[in-house]
This record gives structure tokens, C-alpha cells and sequence, in this order.
């Protein structure tokens, strides 16, 4: 089977993952995922497929090599999607022999992919691209990579004269809402390097991330009938607004690219009585990180110094740190994946994540994670989109990075 055919069958389960939830997974609809998942990977042949108490699926591909006792290399994917966007009742389809123009989605509402607005589509004319009607996601972040990932199993598991080493499979729960690696067991797992297979285009290979926190700030007010509230009246959503605006207007991601970081307000709730805010905080840089966490408190203070001292709360928490320290000292995973890519016809480069991945935390829990890109574009967008050809390569790579560290002594 093709991986877009898999991608397009995983496209069944509504599986997005939910914040408020306190429950591991936080969806009961991704155990319903998980679940398909070890019937299938039962299904080609790996024994051990499981899914462990958390909703985490693993297996192992055993060494096709006689006696052999090289590296251990895992490759791990997400099951949930984004819930912020549309994503059940998906109705995906394959757009043959690109033409270049304009992609009519849904004609009766008008929704079209366009070149002039998303450029990457330039790259795929000729090409076959799957598609949804414009009302939902697509979901290839991240059941491209889980995709992928499954297709490579059945390769190597159906050609044993492929030479390959031992290889873990992992699939999280919760990524996308920050907890895919909170009751990952590294030992368990039993790697010794990995790569998460979560980006966009083939040839991306990322070792480095964001420097990432939460920050959920609180208001209190004081509410008085307006016909006297001179001097008396506090309007929490007033004063909301005022601490936003003391935040760097060209610091939104709306306004920045590349190493550029961020304060991204992602929900806004008020009253006269009481507001909240809550930003992710983000960038590469550590020293600018930080001095992002230290801005929210300076406009903490400079609002409780007007307003009166509780006026004004916060809450800082850190979700993932910068993987390339991590990664910089197993650079052979990143050499690795560059000629893995350039010996299937492709063009390596690294770019910084504008985001996170299971493998920046992992990383720091002992078992370095670069990223590998997918074939897929428009992530977390009702215009997602993911290109037949590229999910090809991507698993040509996979199978590729397989045998090279078969071939490998051990580290």
C-alpha cells in the first residue's frame, strides 16, 4: 500500500486531541486510532505491536541481519490532530497531474488553493496532490509521518533482503497540545536515537526548535454601576487590553519568519469584573526567550503599579527548550539524514521549527530526536494539502536511514 493510500484511510478517525481534558490520551477517539494502528502494524508482520496503558502504540521491526548488534533507531509520529480547526468528516481526495493553477476545494463555497497565496504549490506541478473540500484539515500533521512511518514497516518487512538493524516504532498521543512525550518511556522504548517524521516538505531536516512557555495572565476588576463609577470602577477588560498593548506589536507570528520569536495571544475572555489572557511564548534564542518571559512581568507590574497592587496576575510555565544542544553531539543523525535524502533524488536543508515536536523533549530525556519532513504542507489550515510523490521519497529516506544504521557499528 502507498502511504497517501494509508493517509487517506487514517483520515477516518476524528482524533484531535483536547487541552482541557485531564485524561491520558485526552480523547478517548485516539485510542480508537491507536488501536487500528497495532492491528495494522499485527497485520505486516510486527510481533510485538502494542498499545501500552497511556495510549501510546509501539512495536519493533527486528533486525534482518544475522547476528547483528549496531544502533538501535526509532522512528516516532503523532496520532492527534488539531481540534481548532474542523477535523471530522473529512472528505479528502487526490488532485492528479497538478496543472499549476488554482485548486477549486469547494465551489460552492468558493474555497480555493491557491499558487499566489501558498508558493510551496509551485514545487508540485506534475505532481498529485491530495486534497480536502475546504471545510476541514487534512490531518497530515502528523498521520503523514504515521503513514510513512507504517509504509517503511511493510518494505523492510516484505523485502528481507534489505539490510537493516533493529527498529522502534512510536506512536504519541497529545502533541499537538503539548503532552505527546509527558509518559513517553524512553527505556522502554528501547532506542538509542530517533527521528520524529512531523515537518513539511521532504528534504526538511530540523534539529532545531522554539524555546516554548505558556503564559495565562489574570485580571481582577471592580464593578459599580456605571452612573457612579468615577474613581471607583476597575474594568478588568480594559486593563487586558492595556497590558497586550505593552507586548511589541511586531513580536506576533503574524509578523515574523526564521529565527524571529514571538508572544502569540491565543484566547481572550472578559468582563468588568475579570479578564484572562493566555500567550505562547516562543523563540529560538534563549537570551531573547527569556527576555520575552521577563517582558510579560515588567507589563504585569507596570499595570499593578497603576491599578493597584493584584490587579494584575501571572502564570509562566515552560513546555519544551531548544533541541540543538541536544542534538549537536549525535550529528551523525543529521549526516545520516542528508545523504538518506540526497540518495533518493532529493535536496537536503535544515530550517528552524517554528514550532515543537515530540523530539525536543525527548531529546532532553535522553534520546536525541531530529525531524524529518513529510511531503505535506498547510498544517493546522482547512487548505492542508500533501503531495503523493514527496510521501514517496519521504518513505525512500525512511527506508534509506534504516540501512545505513544496519550498517553501522555500534556508537
Amino acid at each position: 500500500m502507498k502511504a497517501y493510500e494509508r493517509l487517506l484511510r487514517y483520515t477516518n478517525f476524528a482524533a484531535a486531541s483536547d487541552s482541557t481534558s485531564e485524561t491520558c490520551p485526552s480523547t478517548p477517539e485516539q485510542l480508537d486510532f491507536g488501536q487500528a494502528l497495532v492491528e495494522e502494524m499485527l497485520e505486516l508482520g510486527i510481533k510485538d505491536a502494542h498499545m501500552d496503558e497511556n495510549g501510546y502504540v509501539f512495536g519493533t521491526i527486528e533486525a534482518s541481519i544475522d547476528g547483528w548488534d549496531g544502533p538501535v533507531i526509532g522512528f516516532i509520529a503523532h496520532m492527534d490532530t488539531v481540534r481548532d480547526v474542523p477535523f471530522q468528516n473529512i472528505n479528502a481526495r487526490v488532485v492528479e497531474n497538478y496543472d499549476g493553477g488554482d485548486i477549486v476545494l469547494n465551489p460552492e463555497e468558493e474555497i480555493v488553493l491557491s499558487p499566489v497565496e501558498y508558493d510551496s504549490l509551485k514545487n508540485y506541478v506534475g505532481k498529485d496532490l491530495v486534497v480536502t473540500d475546504g471545510t476541514t484539515l487534512l490531518g497530515a500533521d502528523n498521520r503523514a509521518g504515521i503513514a510513512e512511518i507504517m509504509t517503511m514497516a511493510e518494505i523492510l518487512l516484505t523485502n528481507p533482503e534489505i539490510r537493516h538493524g533493529t527498529i522502534k516504532i512510536g506512536f504519541t498521543p497529545d502533541e499537538e497540545i503539548g503532552r505527546g512525550a509527558d509518559r513517553f518511556d524512553v527505556k522502554r522504548f528501547g532506542a538509542d536515537f530517533a527521528y520524529t517524521v512531523d515537518g513539511g516538505a521532504f528534504g526538511e531536516v530540523e534539529y532545531e526548535t522554539f524555546n516554548a512557555a505558556a503564559a495565562k495572565i489574570e485580571v481582577k476588576g471592580s464593578n459599580i454601576h456605571p452612573g457612579t463609577a468615577k474613581n471607583k470602577m476597575k474594568n478588568a477588560s480594559l486593563i487586558a487590553m492595556e497590558f497586550h498593548s505593552l507586548l511589541p506589536h511586531a513580536e506576533r507570528p503574524e509578523h515574523t519568519e526564521g529565527y524571529e520569536g514571538f508572544y502569540h495571544l491565543i484566547d481572550l475572555q472578559g468582563s468588568v469584573e475579570k479578564a484572562t489572557l493566555t500567550y505562547i511564548i516562543r523563540d529560538h534564542d534563549a537570551d531573547r526567550f527569556q527576555a520575552k518571559k521577563e517582558r510579560i512581568k515588567r507589563a504585569a507590574k507596570w499595570c499593578n503599579d497603576i491599578y493597584g497592587e493584584g490587579t494584575v496576575a501571572y502564570e509562566i510555565t515552560d513546555s519544551y527548550a531548544n533541541m540543538e544542544p541536544q542534538i549537536k553531539p549525535h550529528w551523525h543523525l543529521i549526516e545520516t539524514a542528508y545523504e538518506a535524502v540526497r540518495e533518493v533524488g532529493g535536496e537536503p536543508y535544515s530550517i528552524p521549527v517554528r514550532g515543537g515536536t515530540d523530539g525536543a523533549r525527548l531529546s532532553f530525556m535522553g534520546l536525541p530526536c531530529p525531524n524529518l519532513g513529510t511531503g505535506s504542507h498547510n498544517h493546522h489550515s482547512k487548505l492542508e494539502y500533501a503531495c503523493v510523490q514527496a510521501m514517496d521519497d519521504c518513505v525512500a529516506a525512511l527506508v534509506k536511514i534504516a540501512e545505513k544504521y544496519g550498517a553501522r557499528p555500534k556508537l
